[in-house]
């Protein structure tokens, strides 16, 4: 049994909830990580010693050092773990060895997977079930990403944008979707679609997968799977869907049917018509696993949400300010025609923080069509995680596109910096604000709330 485990990248989302269980099983952890934030004080909280920086000492008395996919291998803490012989993994490895002799329930897809994760989660708390649970997101039920439970299911988030979630042989696979996403990694759509496949042939016999059947690519690819699967989705050619939608600002309720039987109305404090789609899937894993349909309708109810995932951080009756973690144009579109249904918008600005180079490259003319929804759009410079610079890519290339496309919308492109005190002047009553993007772009949302409370 390993007794100390070191990780590199510990203040990561990922890494911070294998970290806090090992911590919650009472081992030693250590980590590093290039600065401090919340996660890491909470790691600290815990009980783990946190270095700031890379160095070779850090990793003295480690039995294992388990290491993000945003390290590279010529990072001083891998190379001095290798060349004294400590095993060096990666956090999908380090995860997997904690799903064993469990029950295991993944979530994977291009879009929606923190949420699905967080509701099938709460759905087995709900249930009684104590699972241990691992998500890509705080999920405010827990306030926190991980959870150390004492039941026979783990429940985890199943990162696919660098294959690792192969290492996982789950009990029960859900697959929210299939988008053109992560292809600096796969290269082709292909082969993107290649790796799901190998995924649904890990699922263990006698487990069951849920897909979703709005999903042209995964139709497909269940058509040539041959262990046991539902079809979840808005449509009727799926086994679950809504029969009816009532969409009431972020929230909606939905009759489902379920293998040509009604279920019921369902009530969800979702926006969003994806947001249902993820919910159906739930509601399948439920049935699937003899939940009671009160229990169900519950734990969707009660549901408070997942960090960043169309979260509100401040509202009263002149402005709402919301962050969401979106950064693909599909989840962009998706979220602003949730956050375009509250009650009283008079004016939509989003602010859009575009990730990475190569997304923004291989995306460039999907991302132009993504603001239909709005008034107002806010570009900023690209969020690099730790990628090179593009020639020719950049926020202000992004801009000038857009605004190619909508010459008459209100577009600007302003440095980081700038983005709260723009906002601070130009805001009337009844805008609403949406930060989006998967970088650091919640902080100008943060100083947007600093600023109209010192208002106030």
């Amino acid at each position: 049994m390993i007794k100390h485990t070191h990780f590199i990248g510990i203040g990561g989302i990922g890494m911070s909830c294998i970290a806090q269980l090992l911590l919650r099983r009472g081992e030693q952890v250590s980590g590093s990580d290039l600065k401090e934030g919340g996660i890491i004080r909470q790691l600290k909280q815990l009980g783990a010693t946190v270095y700031l920086g890379h160095d070779p000492a850090h990793i003295q008395g480690a039995e294992l050092v388990v290491y993000s996919s945003a390290i590279k291998e010529d990072n001083p803490e891998i190379r001095q773990a290798r060349a004294q012989g400590i095993p060096v993994i990666k956090r999908a490895q380090a995860l997997a060895q904690l799903m064993e002799d469990k029950l295991v329930v993944t979530v994977t897809g291009s879009h929606g997977k923190t949420t699905t994760t967080s509701l099938a989660s709460c759905l087995l708390m709900e249930a009684g079930l104590m699972p241990t649970v691992a998500i890509g997101g705080i999920l405010r039920n827990i306030d926190t990403n991980a959870y150390f439970g004492d039941g026979n299911f783990f429940v985890a988030e199943a990162d696919e944008s660098d294959g690792s979630f192969l290492y996982y042989h789950p009990r029960y696979s859900i697959i929210t979707n299939v988008d053109f996403e992560h292809l600096d990694y796969y290269k082709s759509f292909d082969n993107l679609l290649k790796s799901v496949r190998d995924f649904l042939a890990n699922t263990q016999q006698g487990g069951c997968v849920f897909c979703c059947g709005d999903d042209e690519n995964l139709r497909k690819l269940m058509l040539e799977y041959g262990g046991n699967h539902i079809l979840f989705g808005l449509n009727e050619n799926s086994h679950i869907y809504p029969c009816v939608i009532h969409l009431k600002g972020l929230a909606s309720e939905f009759d489902c049917v379920y293998k040509g039987q009604p279920v019921g109305k369902f009530y969800l404090p979702l926006g969003g018509r994806h947001n249902i789609s993820n919910a159906l899937a739930v509601i399948a894993l439920g049935l699937e696993l003899g939940i009671g349909t009160d229990i169900i309708k519950k734990a969707l109810a009660n549901y408070k949400g997942a960090g960043r995932r169309i979260e509100i951080k401040y509202s009263d009756s002149r402005y709402t300010i919301i962050d969401d973690y979106a950064h693909h144009p599909t989840e962009i579109r998706a979220t602003l025609a949730a956050v375009r249904n509250i009650a009283g918008v008079k004016r939509l600005i989003a602010v859009f923080q575009p990730h990475r180079f190569t997304r923004t490259k291989l995306l460039m003319d999907e991302f132009t069509k993504s603001f239909d929804a709005v008034d107002c759009l806010i570009l900023t410079d690209i969020y690099p995680a730790s990628e090179p610079p593009i020639e020719g890519i950049s926020g202000r290339t992004l801009y000038e596109k857009i605004k190619e496309r909508f010459p008459a919308k209100e577009i600007v492109f302003l440095p980081k910096e700038e983005i709260t005190g723009y906002l601070l002047k130009v805001l009337a009553p009844g805008d609403v604000v949406i930060t989006l993007g998967a970088g650091d772009i919640v902080k100008s949302a943060e100083e947007l709330v600093e600023g109209l409370t010192r208002k106030q």
